[in-house]
């Protein structure tokens, strides 16, 4: 028996459970989204105690968009009966550990989700797709892929990969004992410095020396400034897709701290941290090294000895490990499932997907069917792309363009900042000299 529906969507992380449940109040709209988990999760091996999002709990799935939708984030603390605590503590910021939880309960309530039901191969035929899975065939109209990220490792690294060298994404599902040892700590983002507290906290026992190794040229926080914030808003997003692909590059290097930096908080605690340590000169040996790049791991007995190079002083040192932690982000990655449509897919010159103003694949063949991709287009529209801050917005875009017709208003915010060049009225110079 084969199953047909109007969207289907491969992977159920944040942004597909986004579009998930703002396609649960269109009930003509016919959806299934596939999962080879079991449950729902997102990132559980980084959900360090204390850990706080980055970006505001009104950023949830749906409030965006539609605040009256039942998935939303204030109706979750109203049905766990945490609305006026929740007031009450004035946090800045959610804790990571809730907010998966929120996800969580949303996942849960969804009846278009199908876990433990993995897809294996998607193929396009006239006027829609072929989902095969674990369970059986489904037919869709579109398919939406969750492409999610996978753990960027530096190729020097990859060989040493192993119970003593290893990416942190999974780091508290681990079980480490560091009672003795030597750590290095790759990766001067918000992971790299979370995994430094827990370190310092003793969380896997007491080390004798801990390194922190970092490319950028120093510890730097995330740009939380007001205009920064105007990055992340559909206006910016539409200008940035129209830019040409080398003006797009240079404002993804130059926009790098709107969304990849160091919460002040966690900056202020490690300071604090280094700083007591240098006065009581208690505690492990602390080496913080900015600026520097890895170049190179080898192992030295049981433990590495990482070569790095310092940017600043053109110099190559070296830092020996008994542990090597690291914290150095993720990549995007089209899931395996849709070979079968690679040679349909628009490249552009460094081999990656072309994705059009509604999240839409550009494609060779089609005849009216849609592929669209979340969490995939960062170079077409911008670093918000891989962010929870557009989230709703984007999965209104992609329901919009499915269902033909303007279910939600995603146009309906003014821009406070103006983006593009005023029209002008003539093409005289507007030069001042005559």
């Amino acid at each position: 028996m084969i199953n047909e529906v109007d969207l289907a969507g491969v992977g159920v992380g944040p942004f597909n459970l986004s579009i998930a449940a703002l396609a649960d109040e269109i009930p003509e709209l016919h959806t299934r989204f596939f999962e080879r988990r079991e449950r729902f999760a997102w990132h559980p091996g980084l959900m360090f105690r204390g850990s706080r999002m980055q970006t505001s709990f009104l950023k949830d799935l749906v409030t965006a968009v539609s605040p009256t939708n039942r998935h939303s984030f204030v109706n979750y603390l109203v049905e766990h009966g945490r609305f006026h605590a929740f007031l009450a503590a004035e946090g800045a910021a959610v804790e990571r550990r809730e907010f998966a939880d929120y996800l969580g309960w949303v996942a849960g309530r969804l009846r278009s989700l199908r876990f433990a039901d993995e897809v294996r191969e998607l193929r396009s035929f006239a006027g829609g797709f072929e989902i095969i899975h674990a369970s059986g065939r489904t037919r869709a109209r579109h398919v939406v892929l969750g492409t999610g990220r996978v753990p960027a490792v530096p190729e020097c690294a990859r060989a040493r990969l192993g119970p003593r060298c290893f990416h942190a994404i999974d780091i508290l599902a681990r079980g480490l004992d560091l009672r003795g040892a030597r750590v290095a700590v790759v990766g001067g983002g918000q992971t790299g410095a979370e995994v430094m507290l827990e370190v310092l906290r003793g969380t896997w026992g007491e080390v004798t020396e801990l390194s922190w190794v970092s490319r950028r040229p120093n510890f730097e926080p995330l740009d939380e400034s007001p205009f920064t914030n105007h990055l992340f808003t559909p206006g910016f997003v539409s200008v940035f897709h129209e830019l040409a692909s080398e003006h797009r590059e240079h404002l993804l290097a130059r926009h790098k701290l709107a969304g990849d930096g160091i919460s002040a908080s966690t900056l202020h605690e490690l300071h604090d941290r280094f700083y007591e340590a240098a006065i009581t000169r208690a505690g492990p040996r602390v080496e913080l090294l900015p600026a520097r790049e890895l170049v190179g791991v080898d192992a030295r007995g049981a433990g590495f000895e990482l070569g790095v190079h310092n940017h600043l002083d053109d110099q190559h040192e070296r830092v020996d490990a008994d542990y090597v932690i690291l914290c150095t982000g993720l990549r995007e990655q089209l899931p395996p499932c849709i070979e079968p449509l690679f040679a349909e897919l628009e490249l552009d010159e460094r081999g990656r997907p072309q994705v059009e103003r509604s999240f839409e694949l550009r494609r060779r063949r089609r005849d009216g069917e849609r592929a669209y991709i979340v969490n995939g287009a960062r170079t077409t529209h911008g670093i918000a792309e891989s962010q929870l801050s557009l989230m709703a917005w984007r999965s209104a875009v992609i329901l919009n363009d499915v269902l033909g017709r303007r279910r939600f208003a995603v146009e309906r915010e003014r821009d406070l900042v103006r983006w593009r060049a005023r029209p002008s009225a003539s093409t005289k110079s507007d030069s001042c000299v005559d």
